[in-house]
């Protein structure tokens, strides 16, 4: 696999991308609500009957933290269930697919397409929201809570969520012949992450630093095995003939 021909084809998806407001604009702003959400969220709680009091902040906080995991499978979704069936829409993957670029150099180029924009917007809304709950909590805590162990594996869950997310879609997108049902497919990917979190939120599991490795060890193996998979059943002769 030539890993500059991936790149090359990623280049070009991202800008393809440019022109989709629509999916800059959700990329953007998803984050950005959540960094606006949840200091809401403090400031409302601590004019309520005394406060959050010291000791459930830190649990609740990680709680927080978790859905920028939830963001990351989410956004790129959309991007991603475009990368094969929206350009059979606009004729442009026929050309493509002729060339003698790998199955594998494609999907992966379209996977780094999909995984920057997402993964930078991630990013920088939880370094946003890093520094807006130290503002907001250091009083009440008496130190500033981040960083710290638990959101540094949340930094590394983000990607891997993101992977598994563009997996996902990329494989639906190779098998439906429309736009939004390959998008309605790859929207489901909130699904397990909002699994995750509610096991947290009734105690079923902890969301502390130690299951959060292993969340991120058992995800990044389903990345894995799914690249493989998506590379194995790509069907590139019948895109080419039987997609109409």
């Amino acid at each position: 696999m030539n890993l500059s021909t991936s790149w090359i084809i990623a280049s070009k998806e991202l800008k393809i991308f440019r022109r989709k407001k629509s999916i800059i604009y959700g990329t953007i702003l998803f984050p950005l609500l959540l960094d606006v959400l949840f200091p809401l969220v403090i400031i409302y709680a601590e004019g309520k009957n005394g406060g959050i009091p010291g000791s459930y902040l830190p649990g609740l906080l990680n709680a927080f933290s978790f859905f920028f995991v939830i963001a990351a499978a989410v956004l790129p979704s959309a991007i991603a269930s475009y990368a094969i069936v929206g350009e059979k829409v606009e004729k442009s993957l026929e050309p493509l697919l002729a060339t003698p670029t790998t199955d594998g150099e494609i999907l992966l180029g379209k996977s780094i397409a999909a995984f920057i924009p997402p993964i930078a917007a991630s990013w920088a809304g939880l370094s946003i929201f890093m520094v807006l709950m130290d503002r907001l909590t250091s009083n009440t805590l008496g130190y500033l809570i981040y960083p710290d162990w638990s959101i540094g594996v949340i930094f590394l869950l983000i990607p891997i969520a993101a992977i598994l997310s563009i997996e996902l879609s990329v494989i639906a997108s190779s098998r439906v012949s429309d736009v939004r049902s390959a998008n309605s497919i790859g929207g489901l990917m909130f699904i397990p992450f909002m699994v995750i979190y509610l096991a947290g939120e009734i105690g079923v599991i902890t969301l502390n630093t130690g299951n959060l490795l292993i969340i991120s060890g058992a995800i990044l193996i389903v990345d894995l095995a799914l690249f493989y998979f998506s590379v194995a059943t790509f069907r590139r002769e019948e895109i080419l003939t039987k997609w109409k």
